[in-house]
């Protein structure tokens, strides 16, 4: 529960004096052994918690899982495995699955999404990556628009989008081979573009690091670079973009 809704439960009188002072009193953390779930960071951040799912023991990811999911009433997991998903499911059948982005993820109904960010791509191979992105955005309240394909091998997709492109608070420009697109965006619109290199390439692209090299010492100006195949840091940062152009902090 965040500090505005506690706040906003006392003045409804739907929450005690003592229930709050007990809630704003505990140490902002869960306890469970194998984990410490950050159960303050919504609060301090405008974010809950997230479960990086890949290589969590079995009965570590499920019990994180559902706390998380106890708490929030909703929760959003990264880079989980088929496997993952059919075992969260025996125990919450609402879950969902993208075995394209590996998100694994339980929303809130009727959520609304506001402002705009455009996930763009080079390529086909890079959609994991930039769904990841997209999907992260979305869960976290974000408007997503889609723009894949438009990389430097055929300019005139990018130019046939760009009126789309233009209407959104920030764009995220998903590229592996040599990562030529974040200059390209950067060069074009007048939003923060983030960058986020793949690992999609022949051989010299060394698993993304060229990608990631050309988008740091790119020319074009307002660009920022995440971490390659990082589309989970891409989709937050966006978030957190978007709500600021929105005037907004959670």
């Amino acid at each position: 529960m965040t500090l505005t809704e506690i706040l906003k439960q006392v003045q409804e009188g739907t929450l005690s004096l003592e229930d709050a002072q007990r809630i704003l009193k505990q140490d902002g953390y869960k306890e469970m052994d194998y984990a410490k779930l950050d159960t303050g960071r919504k609060a301090r951040t405008g974010f809950a918690e997230v479960v990086y799912c890949s290589n969590k023991a079995d009965e570590h990811l499920l019990n994180i899982y559902e706390r998380l999911y106890q708490e929030e009433g909703q929760v959003l997991g990264t880079r989980a495995s088929e496997k993952q998903y059919l075992l969260v499911r025996e125990r919450l059948p609402q879950v969902q699955y993208d075995p394209v982005s590996r998100i694994l993820k339980i929303e809130k109904p009727d959520k609304l999404h506001e402002g705009r960010v455009a996930v763009c791509t080079a390529g086909t191979a890079d959609i994991s990556v930039a769904e990841e992105a997209a999907q992260t955005a979305e869960f976290f309240g974000t408007y997503v628009d889609r723009i894949y394909d438009v990389g430097v091998s055929g300019m005139h997709r990018l130019f046939s989008k760009m009126d789309m492109i233009q209407k959104a608070n920030c764009v995220v420009a998903v590229a592996g081979m040599e990562g030529a697109l974040a200059s390209v965006m950067g060069g074009l619109v007048c939003r923060p573009v983030i960058a986020v290199p793949t690992s999609v390439g022949y051989g010299a692209n060394f698993h993304g690091l060229s990608a990631l090299l050309t988008m740091i010492n790119s020319c074009a100006n307002g660009i920022a670079v995440v971490n390659i195949d990082n589309g989970y840091g891409a989709g937050y940062l966006a978030t957190q973009m978007n709500r600021l152009a929105l005037g907004k902090d959670r």
